[in-house]
């Protein structure tokens, strides 16, 4: 072994090395133990959700003055929903535009893009799970407001208005009970011989 593979009497394990530990080219220097755990892989869902409290905590120390969490009001979540609208990808046609109410324009237009209905939805859905996961009381939940609920609802019926298209909701199923005479065995799903 050379002297400059030294560190601190210690041998500096290479690429190739038969000593390296493992796959993926860990390097153990000899005389430790195991490297320490990497952390839990996060889901998609919960990485999004980090990422999502991490931005409105950004945009609330960026109010002038700044917004402390604890501040937090149902009037600050409909302005950051305002505000996201600068970054939307979705074509919402004006009243006047001669695209409205047509579900697919012939040509483009003038009309400004916006957040689509179905992304501020999610995005409320993970902000409001995440103020509870960090120590907000539910009661006390901006995300949660009625104020929230009415702004995301026109949002959706406008959308759906300027692309043509109605929002019907999804009916939930409901489980009809199978009429039996009062002799039948209960069946449980199951085939009778």
């Amino acid at each position: 072994m050379s002297s400059d593979q030294q560190i601190k009497g210690k041998p500096e394990l290479g690429e190739g090395s038969s000593r390296g530990g493992g796959a993926r080219g860990i390097i153990i220097p000899s005389g430790s133990h195991q490297p320490p755990p990497a952390p839990p892989q996060l889901s998609r869902y919960e990485s999004q959700k980090r990422r999502d409290w991490n931005t409105f905590g950004q945009y609330l120390m960026n109010q002038r003055p700044p917004v402390a969490l604890s501040h937090c009001n149902y009037s600050h979540v409909l302005d950051f929903l305002r505000y996201l609208d600068q970054f939307g990808k979705t074509k919402v046609h004006l009243q006047g535009c001669g695209f409205f109410g047509q579900p697919d324009p012939a040509g483009p237009c003038t009309c400004p893009l916006r957040q689509a209905w179905g992304s501020l939805d999610a995005l409320i859905g993970r902000l409001r799970a995440a103020y509870e996961e960090n120590g907000g009381l539910p009661e006390m939940n901006p995300f949660a407001s009625g104020a929230i609920r009415v702004y995301l609802r026109e949002i959706r019926d406008s959308q759906a208005k300027a692309r043509g298209i109605p929002h019907k909701k999804k009916k939930k199923k409901r489980n009809t009970p199978i009429l039996r005479t009062n002799n039948e065995p209960p069946n449980f799903g199951m085939q009778q011989s």
